[in-house]
């Protein structure tokens, strides 16, 4: 049984002069977090693009389900899901309209009762029948989110899903993506949030000037660097969790 969900081996991409993937390598294990850092241009979009068939490599294989996505793109298609770095969501309908629109684009039975149980899921039930217009960036967020998984893909990519969002609204994203992976979906995640990674990912790696320069997990990193010197400070609360302290103790008033 293949344990694999994704495996990519010497991946390149240019575009006319400017070579942006040189030979990238990795794995992600099923059911697991998976989370590619890289600044601005480092090449992370262009591999969710391969990777979810959007794009076709110049050299290199890649497999998603252990299907080849330049052989089999539609096996890819039909196991993946993808969310980018801006919500997809239709503003006119209601929030229950866009996920019943797209189980229907699915073919399934019931869209209706598939559409109310990811509003519970994803705390829309009181926003349900409101259009998305009125939507806040994090529900939106979750919206797009849950629109992603009707189907139940085995395989979801979230390109910088939390890019623009509030405290609050990042810590919602953080505690679906967890339990997707508690559920046994993969997921593939980009980022240039390096807290984002440190939360939330299973192994990481880091995608400088075309190539993974580092691949492993948060502890496997830390061996990388030196030794810390040991000093003992009075620990100090950061302004993210005094906000979230504050929004806390006001919806309990």
């Amino acid at each position: 049984m293949q344990n694999q969900a994704i495996e990519v081996k010497g991946l390149q991409k240019s575009y006319k002069q400017l070579q942006v993937l040189n030979g990238v390598d990795f794995e992600v294990k099923k059911g697991s977090i998976f989370a590619l850092l890289g600044s601005n241009g480092a090449g992370k979009t262009t591999i969710v693009k391969i990777l979810t068939t959007l794009l076709k490599q110049d050299g290199g294989t890649a497999t998603v389900n252990g299907f080849d996505v330049a052989s089999k793109p539609d096996h890819v298609r039909q196991s993946i899901s993808l969310t980018g770095q801006f919500a997809a969501v239709d503003e006119i309908l209601t929030g229950r309209e866009n996920l019943i629109m797209i189980a229907r684009l699915r073919h399934l039975k019931n869209p209706r009762a598939v559409a109310d149980d990811l509003l519970k899921r994803f705390g829309l039930v009181d926003a349900a029948d409101r259009g998305v217009s009125t939507y806040s960036g994090g529900m939106r967020r979750r919206l797009d989110i849950a629109m992603s998984l009707i189907g139940k893909p085995e395989v979801i990519f979230l390109d910088e899903p939390t890019t623009g969002l509030d405290p609050e609204g990042r810590n919602d994203v953080w505690k679906i993506v967890k339990e997707l992976a508690a559920g046994g979906t993969t997921v593939f995640l980009t980022t240039q949030y390096l807290d984002e990674a440190e939360q939330l990912a299973d192994r990481i790696a880091i995608l400088h000037e075309g190539r993974i320069i580092a691949n492993g997990t948060l502890a496997d990193l830390k061996k990388l660097f030196p030794p810390t010197q040991v000093e003992y400070i009075e620990k100090q609360p950061t302004l993210e969790e005094i906000f979230l302290a504050i929004i806390g103790k006001k919806e309990k008033q």
